[in-house]
């Protein structure tokens, strides 16, 4: 998906926003759908609740199919299989700004995961909050990262890509390192809370400030012939970092 949008929208400040937008409509559903589950289970059981997501899923790939997307037209000699699934791979770690992508994506992950992983822990667990106490957590993490892809197609029309994203990479690390420090005075202290929070905000602001614009390096990186296999790498190296 993110691969055909370059060809859909070839103007960069156009494609700068559609990220944005996409980025944004990503953080929603994270924060919506729960919510909206939890309210349809009050009125339908989990079968009919399951059989509705199903349905739902057929119409996403109706519209998909309904849609036109450009191909790229072949170049060259047709490769062999091995040539073709590992093409992109070689691009993206032959690429020196990619490869430096690849280390953004390491600080990302790294911050995903105290977030994703260690919510629950955190709140239920040290603090003895409820659940609705995790729900305004994560909703101050993707209230975060809306904000900034909001923010970004005009921070990206005035600064460089570079800066932008290497200085909220930086910021990932500088809160988290804090929220270390934090953690270490308060303890299993309910006034961790009130540094949870706002880290949660600010890891959200960098997480969307590094992943966002990186569909832009992709594009700058490779034509269209390769750009399919090059996103692809960076789907899979980006969630090799996670483990």
């Amino acid at each position: 998906f993110q691969a055909t949008i370059p060809d859909v929208l070839p103007d960069e400040n156009a494609y700068t926003r559609a990220l944005s937008l996409s980025r944004l409509a990503y953080d929603m559903e994270s924060l919506l759908s729960p919510t909206l589950a939890a309210a349809l289970l009050t009125l339908v059981s989990f079968n009919w609740l399951f059989f509705g997501t199903v349905i739902g899923f057929f119409c996403s790939a109706a519209l998909v199919v309904s849609v036109t997307i450009p191909q790229p037209s072949a170049v060259g000699p047709r490769r062999r299989l091995y040539d073709d699934m590992t093409r992109g791979v070689r691009i993206y770690l032959a690429t020196p700004r990619l490869r430096g992508l690849f280390a953004l994506n390491l600080s990302v992950a790294a911050a995903g995961s105290m977030v994703f992983v260690n919510t629950v822990v955190l709140v239920k667990g040290a603090m003895g909050g409820t659940d609705g106490d995790v729900a305004l957590a994560l909703a101050c993490f993707g209230g975060g990262s809306m904000a900034a892809a909001l923010l970004l197609p005009r921070l990206l029309d005035r600064l460089p890509d570079r800066g932008i994203m290497l200085s909220s990479a930086g910021m990932l690390a500088v809160v988290l390192f804090s929220f270390g420090v934090a953690m270490t005075s308060f303890g299993a202290d309910g006034r961790l809370g009130y540094a949870l929070l706002p880290t949660w905000v600010l890891l959200g602001v960098g997480y969307s400030a590094v992943m966002t614009p990186s569909g832009r390096l992709l594009r700058r990186s490779a034509g269209a012939p390769d750009r399919p296999a090059l996103f692809a790498a960076q789907f899979a190296l980006s969630h090799v970092c996670w483990l």
